[in-house]
């Protein structure tokens, strides 16, 4: 059984891509950090349907506690299937944005990516097959007012995954980024009320968790092994 780790899987769209990727038979290790009580709840849902799940909890933005976390973790097997979903935005216009809020958000977004990617590569190397999926954002590929910081932390982690996936060609896997637009989750709820995703998204509804998961396992699937260094929009036509 292949070994998935999903990183913010205490979040909306992380939740929804555990349960996901369980579906499709793969063992699943929720991450949470702060809301390590909620990674447990997605695992015990898991056992509870017949899948395979366990938990991690760890500081991404933590190179030192995330390398000693996923040592750990490796020492159960490699870790072939990677989701970046971990991610904050602390919005302010650039003009008043506070260096803590530049830094945070990048810590979270770009510096998490690598702090986790990292370590796994060799392990899931030596096996010759993996999918790297990261979580970017319609903001990464447009911008968006007050949120330079988390629009810098997303474009970056699209040149990243770019590079990653010409590195990783010729040993069977890949890395792809997922990008949505405004979704059906706790963060976008209290950003844009209904008649606001009418007039921005062309149709006219806000995207739902499961419908990014359900790309998200495709990406980690065997059928899309000629797919990688791609940036894939999920966003009603936004863009």
């Amino acid at each position: 059984m292949k070994r998935a780790l999903v990183t913010g899987g205490s979040g909306d769209l992380g939740t929804a891509i555990a349960r996901r990727l369980s579906e499709n038979g793969l063992h699943l290790i929720v991450h949470a950090h702060r809301r390590p009580d909620r990674a447990e709840a997605v695992a015990t849902e898991i056992l509870r349907q017949g899948g395979s799940a366990e938990t991690v909890a760890f500081d991404v933005t933590d190179a030192s506690d995330a390398r000693r976390a996923l040592e750990k973790l490796l020492l159960g097997g490699p870790i072939q299937v990677l989701v970046n979903s971990a991610g904050i935005h602390d919005d302010a216009p650039l003009a008043g944005m506070s260096g803590a809020q530049w830094t945070g958000v990048i810590d979270v977004c770009l510096n998490g990516f690598f702090n986790v990617t990292q370590p796994l590569l060799l392990p899931m190397m030596q096996t010759r097959w993996g999918r790297i999926i990261s979580i970017s954002s319609i903001s990464g590929l447009l911008g968006n007012r007050g949120q330079a910081n988390y629009a810098a932390a997303k474009a970056g982690l699209h040149g990243a995954t770019k590079s990653l996936a010409i590195e990783l060609a010729s040993r069977g896997i890949t890395a792809n980024v997922v990008a949505p637009g405004i979704l059906t989750s706790d963060m976008a709820r209290d950003y844009f009320d209904g008649e606001t995703i009418k007039r921005l998204v062309p149709m006219k509804r806000a995207g739902e968790t499961g419908e990014v998961a359900s790309l998200v396992a495709f990406l980690a699937s065997e059928s899309a092994g000629y797919i990688s260094g791609q940036v894939i929009s999920i966003n009603g036509a936004m863009a």
